[in-house]
């Protein structure tokens, strides 16, 4: 299974900010750690061309970002203070997704430890999401012609409002968003399906509902790709999230998801969504769980991995 990752453009924070920068870089040595991938199933992201992010995003907002001149108050939206240590992340992580998708229509199934930057509009960056990694990969390969309709899954806790908003008029994207419904954004956009759920949602709940909106989506029509906005911010432990899904709830999501997109015979590209538990490793183990899922049911489809090696 080949996985992309973006950690090698590290990005310094103020000390306290809330965004767990960290938690990407021990991800990828824990997957290791515990022989969920190899090494050698893991590399790191190049940037992503500048042409399909100017495809998908406004002109003067990406010329803001990479010059570091955008107003005050959309930094401020943004979420993060501007350095060009960003800049690169950004663009390595838009550049993971990218990957992760072309290899997946190669291979059936791949991830990037780092993307679902799902809140990022055409013209401006909200929510630690500066380029919307999903829109810029489901639109680079559409006009490439590699694929002729894309599935965007997102789990995230959070709507993926940006994705919604950026696909409105794209008949060729179906966008769906499982979310809190009382949580950020406070203004929501359409997604093809939406389905809002209440403060405290259990696994019974959650499960039943996702399962419903699985059976909506493939009923829509034939699809070539699935992208997956992976979050793990719904458990109980997640300081943003306001749900109340298990860590058993979360790996049984994941079984059921990855498994029924891949009956259908779709493609997977896994991008790795929000998760700021308390403490920061509940959200660790649910988004190793997600890894294990992949890697077993790739395991089960007959691929196999070579040994691990770290460092």
């Amino acid at each position: 299974m080949h996985v992309f990752y973006a950690d090698h453009q590290e990005v310094e924070l103020p000390e306290g900010h809330r965004f767990p920068m960290g938690k990407y870089r021990r991800l990828r040595e824990l997957l290791c750690e515990r022989g969920i991938l190899t090494a050698d199933e893991l590399q790191a992201s190049g940037p992503a061309p500048l042409a399909a992010i100017r495809a998908v995003h406004a002109p003067r907002y990406v010329d803001g970002v990479l010059a570091g001149d955008l107003p005050r108050e959309e930094i401020k939206r943004l979420g993060f203070p501007w350095s060009q240590a960003l800049v690169r992340r950004s663009l390595a992580s838009v550049g993971g997704t990218l990957s992760a998708a072309r290899q997946a229509l190669r291979d059936g199934l791949s991830g990037n430890l780092a993307g679902g930057t799902h809140h990022a509009y055409r013209d401006f960056g909200s929510g630690f999401c500066v380029f919307n990694d999903l829109v810029i990969t489901a639109r680079a390969l559409l006009d490439e012609g590699a694929v002729g309709r894309v599935l965007v899954f997102d789990v995230d806790v959070h709507q993926g409002d940006g994705t919604a908003a950026m696909c409105t008029n794209e008949p060729r994207v179906f966008t769906c968003s499982l979310h809190g419904a009382k949580n950020f954004p406070a203004r929501k956009q359409q997604s093809d399906l939406d389905v809002p759920l209440p403060d405290g949602a259990d696994d019974l709940l959650y499960l039943d509902q996702m399962d419903r909106a699985l059976d909506t989506c493939l009923a829509s029509g034939k699809f070539d790709l699935a992208l997956v906005q992976g979050g793990v911010d719904g458990l109980e432990s997640d300081r943003l999230g306001r749900l109340s899904l298990t860590q058993a709830g979360l790996a049984e999501r994941d079984q059921r998801l990855l498994g029924r997109l891949r009956s259908e015979g779709l493609p997977i590209a896994l991008t790795l969504g929000g998760g700021y538990g308390q403490p920061i490793e509940t959200s660790l183990e649910a988004h190793l769980g997600t890894y294990r899922a992949a890697k077993d049911l790739q395991n089960r489809e007959g691929r196999q991995s070579g040994g691990c090696r770290t460092g």
